[in-house]
Order: structure tokens, then C-alpha cells, then sequence
């Protein structure tokens, strides 16, 4: 029954930090940590990393802390509440930098009326080149609007 439950914390885990990287987004990001993340707002950045890569460490150390006390000194659910953060780093890598802004060339012809959504969201949060004004802060779960504008 313990596996059951180690899992939940970790599906409860991936979906909170879209919630999280919403907040983070839009009032760190876009606030007072704005100097680490402009570049990313630059139109075709001519350099392969940006400032605003940081953040992926800086979400990576809440993950890597869990997961050590989360095996110490046994198993326990903080091991799960990391992993659940890593899954939604991964989830993040895979859309944000792979599939939208297609630093690799891996997701070029997608078709899935979904992720088009995903990528026309971000298109409009990228349309403001400042920190001010932004819209669609979210990554994975972006109004619906975004998903019905797709015809095939």
C-alpha cells in the first residue's frame, strides 16, 4: 500500500510545480531575478546557453536535497516529492527548450493539437520583450483558448 502512495506523492508532486513554475515565472522570473531571465526574452539568442538556464539548477537543488534525505536514514516520501520534481524537470526540458524553442532539433513536425497549444501560448508570452505585461506564465497547462485556434 506504501507504493501506492509513494506514487500519488509523486503524480501530486509533478502537478503542484506547474503551479510553482507559474508563481516562479511570473514574480521571480519576471520581478526581482528579471536580470537572469531577460535574455531568454531576446529574440534569436546567438548563444547556445542563457542566463535564464540557472534556473534549472536553481529548481534542481530542492530535488537533489529531497532526494538525499529522502533516502536518509531509509526510504522515505521526501525521496518521492524529489523525484516528482525531476519528472516535471524533465517534462519542462522536453517542451520548453526541446519542442518550443527547438534547441534541438528532436520534436520539429508535431502535430498534436495539444502541444501546437503549448507552443502558440509561449509564442504570446514571448511577444512582450520586457518584464512588464506578460501573459501565459504556465508550461504544461495553458488556457484553452491556445488549443482551439488549431486546424488540421
Amino acid at each position: 500500500m506504501q507504493i501506492v502512495m509513494y506514487i500519488a506523492v509523486t503524480i501530486a508532486t509533478f502537478l503542484v510545480m506547474e503551479c510553482i513554475t507559474w508563481l516562479t515565472h511570473k514574480y521571480v522570473m519576471h520581478g526581482f531575478l528579471w536580470y537572469l531571465h531577460a535574455d531568454h526574452h531576446e529574440p534569436k539568442y546567438p548563444h547556445v546557453f542563457e542566463k535564464n538556464d540557472a534556473f534549472f539548477v536553481i529548481f534542481a537543488i530542492p530535488s537533489i536535497a529531497l532526494f538525499y534525505f529522502g533516502v536518509h536514514p531509509e526510504l522515505n516520501v521526501l525521496f518521492f516529492i524529489g523525484l516528482g520534481i525531476l519528472c516535471y524537470g524533465i517534462a519542462y526540458f522536453l517542451v520548453h527548450d526541446v519542442l518550443i524553442h527547438q534547441r534541438f532539433k528532436w520534436f520539429k513536425n508535431v502535430k498534436n493539437k495539444y502541444l501546437i497549444g503549448l507552443r502558440k501560448a509561449h509564442k504570446v508570452h514571448h511577444k512582450h520583450l520586457d518584464k512588464e505585461d506578460g501573459e501565459c506564465f504556465g508550461m504544461l497547462f495553458v488556457p484553452k483558448k491556445y488549443h482551439k485556434t488549431y486546424k488540421k
